[in-house]
């Protein structure tokens, strides 16, 4: 039999319409014989009657198989191929199924089930990649244990759980925690570890391995104190200890996302776990530690507690991202650690619960899940799990996550669940709470105040703009987090949070002999855009006295933004005043470095452009980049005296290290030197480069170069240095865009993807490349459409090799419709001209469309 099931064809899935799948399976056993061209799998799986799900037919997802031979309780069988997979009649009770499929892993550019990198076989099967390796219910409340052997030449072969019997050309592993198929994992190739071991709380030995090809061993000492960080952490502020006797990570050159949870086998994109000081930037460092908490804290939330259906996305995805935001802030800087999340929020999501791609946490629908990877189900989906915890208190929160472990492990959860665990530890009605998960769109709050006979009143109203498919929409429960400040600066209400759930409610403060001055959404306390009539000397006063770090960040940024604004619209010279306050706060030695170095930046081109538009402006790329770089040199001109000692201040003595006090004080250089660099003509960035011992001040001092005109040679220089590095060439392809003047980005952009070192098929270099012009605001909006024409030139010819990754960066052009007409019309052009492809990737079409809105 060499049968091979249709392609699925896009259909629309409905949260309403779930079902349970009609039968448990009990146990699966998998024999992987390894080729590259034709690997043989093996099935043995035994199923059962679930007696919870209705009647219906036995149906197996698969794609992309050829169907070797089929068995039923040991005679063979001939299933019918239907759309997406196969149907075949079965017993009433308890049996059997066994097949041999054959797939292609060197063939597979998509990345998705079993493929190759580099001659490493390894696998990505989330969400719906396990379908792509043999025939079975692959949707993840379908659970199972999971014992596999894998046979073939590679000197190296893992899989999740523990490992068993192993020899020549074969190795055995069995995970004893019953998983859903997405979590999957297996990889071969000729790889080293660099081996660690952790002792858990209770006292167990766990083999810790990070596996890279050889030569990269080097690289693994963060990972892996970071791995260890991890696990400590989360025993100690979760009470989450490990339950295998290994872990295992991989690091993957060819990989569609950061990292994969795979029970006991985390695959990491290779950037997201090889690090040196000569390689790896800061920036870099603390992303990876982010990324291994991340995975890792997937172990229970995600894992041992896993999702009901993918709608339920968030309930895995949006409370690690906000115990990994958790775990960095406690290493890290807290405060900058949230106004970091802070910008990326609204750099991202917003824009995405603005416009056309605009879903709820939860969607109620989709076509393509891995469309539904999202900043609003990642990022927004952690704001909610941090609204909640401010609404119930720090001791309420761990009592409830205590009772959810307890409650759910080992089941498939739904947001229902996890809710209903919260009402039952803390007595709360969270029903109208539950409106975060299904509302989609950024509510809108605006405030009024009063001061009458010594009492100050606050007045909020709440408004939630439609939305793609959604109207109408029911006041929210939303906390704001208030502090107040005497005319003095002194902090007179401590931050109190206010529970907004009615469309308009007013909160009293008494006892003022003078009105104070108020603090708003502190910490940011709920992802909304605040609405406020505040005069720039209120905002110049919270950015001198205000005790919340954001909120003194937010009215520096407010501050930059209006005077950018004017400067756009007006032709206005930068305020003088703001700047006069920003330097005190750059004087001040007792504020972090880091702190500082993010109150010398400002709103970026793309947050502007959405100002402007929601403010009835049509947004010009050209005019907004010429603001910035004028106010810019306004401030390099004007602090003159200043820099110097800041850069003096910013200078490391030691030893390098990626900590936050020396990762800091090199944010506050970078910063320093991006001006300085206006006025000496990369004088001082020259230096630096050719001094620097670590990649963060090499490549600071090289973006400088090239924006100074003085870059091509160093450009060549820091080629040759670092071909044989592919990390570091990912990042010579990306600067050397993002640094050049609009005018030349777009044809250098182009003259790239025609460099040697560059391949469509690696997701690391197409997105280092396109997804630096792509998130160049100026240069892709070019009023010629050079920008657009390329992008989506590469974006056709990457949909036949990698339909996730292009439908992914066909985002950048959801907010087409803020532009003036003549922009539209470009951009409408080519998602046309994406969506006329033939054979189309249903990740691609159901996005296009989405964005084109038909």
């Amino acid at each position: 039999m060499k049968d091979q099931a249709p392609q699925a064809t896009p259909q629309t899935v409905y949260l309403k319409d779930y079902t349970p799948f009609g039968w448990t399976v009990e146990d699966v056993h998998l024999t992987f014989r390894l080729a590259p061209e034709a690997t043989r799998v093996l099935a043995s799986i035994h199923f059962a009657p679930n007696p919870a799900a209705p009647a219906q037919d036995f149906f197996l997802h698969g794609e992309e198989l050829t169907l070797i031979r089929a068995a039923i309780d040991g005679v063979e069988v001939a299933p019918q191929m239907v759309d997406g997979g196969l149907k075949v009649a079965v017993p009433a009770g308890p049996f059997l199924w066994e097949c041999e499929v054959e797939i292609a892993p060197v063939r597979n550019t998509a990345l998705e089930g079993l493929y190759m990198s580099n001659g490493m076989y390894c696998t990505q099967c989330e969400a719906e990649g396990f379908r792509k390796i043999t025939y079975y219910p692959d949707r993840p409340d379908v659970m199972s244990v999971f014992t596999v052997r894998i046979e073939g030449a590679e000197p190296v072969k893992l899989s999740n759980g523990n490992p068993g019997a192993s020899g020549e050309g074969f190795a055995e592993w069995h995970d004893p925690w019953p998983k859903p198929a997405y979590l999957f994992a297996l990889v071969a190739g000729e790889l080293v570890n660099f081996p660690g071991k952790f002792v858990t709380r209770s006292g167990r030995d766990v083999d810790l391995n990070i596996w890279v090809r050889p030569g990269d061993e080097g690289k693994c000492s963060f990972g892996m104190q970071a791995l260890k960080d991890s696990m400590k952490w989360d025993e100690d502020v979760y009470g989450r200890e490990y339950d295998l006797d290994v872990f295992n990570i991989v690091a993957v050159d060819d990989f569609n996302m950061g990292a994969m949870e795979n029970k006991g086998l985390n695959i990491f994109n290779s950037s997201c776990v090889l690090a040196s000081r000569e390689t790896s930037t800061d920036a870099n460092f603390e992303r990876i530690e982010a990324i291994i908490a991340h995975e890792y804290f997937h172990n229970w939330t995600g894992n041992r507690i896993t999702c009901r259906d993918w709608f339920q996305l968030c309930l895995k995805e949006g409370l690690t991202v906000y115990r990994d935001s958790q775990f960095t802030s406690d290493l890290r800087s807290a405060p900058v650690k949230r106004i970091s999340d802070v910008i990326d929020l609204r750099a991202r999501q917003f824009p995405e619960d603005q416009g056309p791609l605009s879903h709820p946490v939860r969607p109620e629908s989709f076509q393509e899940i891995n469309n539904f990877y999202t900043a609003t189900v990642y990022e927004k989906g952690a704001e909610v799990i941090g609204m909640l915890k401010l609404l119930v208190g720090d001791e309420a929160y761990y009592k409830a996550l205590d009772l959810y472990f307890d409650r759910h492990d080992g089941d498939a959860a739904t947001i229902e669940d996890w809710l209903k665990v919260f009402e039952d530890a803390t007595g709360r009605d969270l029903s109208q709470f539950k409106l975060w998960y299904s509302q989609s769109g950024t509510p809108r709050v605006k405030v009024s105040e009063t001061f009458v006979n010594g009492t100050y009143s606050l007045t909020f109203t709440q408004h939630s703009p439609d939305t793609p498919n959604q109207s109408g929409k029911a006041p929210q429960v939303i906390p704001i987090a208030v502090g107040l400040l005497n005319p003095n600066g002194d902090e007179v209400l401590p931050t109190t949070v206010l529970e907004l759930d009615q469309a308009e409610q007013t909160f009293e403060f008494g006892g003022f002999a003078a009105k104070p001055t108020s603090s708003i959404l502190r910490g940011f306390s709920a992802p909304v855009v605040l609405e406020r009539d505040t005069s720039p000397q209120e905002k110049a006063f919270l950015l001198a006295h205000d005790t919340d770090s954001f909120n003194r960040w937010e009215a520096n940024r407010d501050l930059a933004r209006e005077c950018l604004v004017s400067m756009i619209l007006d032709g206005t010279g930068p305020d003088t005043a703001w700047l006069d306050g920003l330097e005190a706060v750059l004087r001040d030695e007792t504020l972090d470095p880091a702190y500082r170095a993010l109150m010398m930046g400002g709103p970026g081109a793309a947050e502007l452009a959405q100002i402007l538009h929601e403010r009835g402006h049509t947004p010009d790329p050209e005019a907004i980049y010429d603001a910035g770089e004028s106010l810019a040199q306004f401030k390099a001109e004007r602090w003159v005296d200043l820099l110097p000692r800041l850069a003096a201040e910013a200078q490391v003595t030691e030893a390098y290290a990626p900590n936050a006090e020396q990762s800091g004080k090199r944010a506050l250089g970078g910063a320093v030197l991006s001006l300085l660099s206006r006025l000496d003509g990369g004088a001082a960035a020259k230096a630096q480069y050719d001094a620097a011992d670590n990649m963060t001040l090499q490549l600071s001092a090289l973006v400088q170069l090239v924006k100074a005109g003085k870059g091509d040679a160093v450009l060549a220089a820091f080629y040759d240095q670092w071909r044989h590095d592919r990390l570091v060439m990912d990042k010579w392809f990306g600067l050397q865009i993002s640094a050049l003047p609009p005018a030349e980005a777009v044809e250098r952009a182009d003259a790239l993807t025609r460099h040697a070192d560059f391949t469509m098929t690696n997701p690391n270099r197409f997105r280092a490349t396109l997804g630096a012009l792509s998130g160049y605001h100026a240069a892709f909006h070019r009023k010629d459409g050079a920008g657009y024409r390329l992008l989506t030139d590469k974006l056709i010819a990457l949909d036949d090799l990698n339909p996730q990754t292009t439908a992914r960066m066909c985002s950048v052009f959801q907010t087409w419709k803020r532009y003036d007409a003549a922009r539209q019309a470009l951009v409408r052009e080519q998602l046309e001209r994406i969506k006329a492809k033939p054979k189309l990737s249903r990740d691609t079409d159901e996005m296009v469309s989405r964005i084109l809105g038909v």
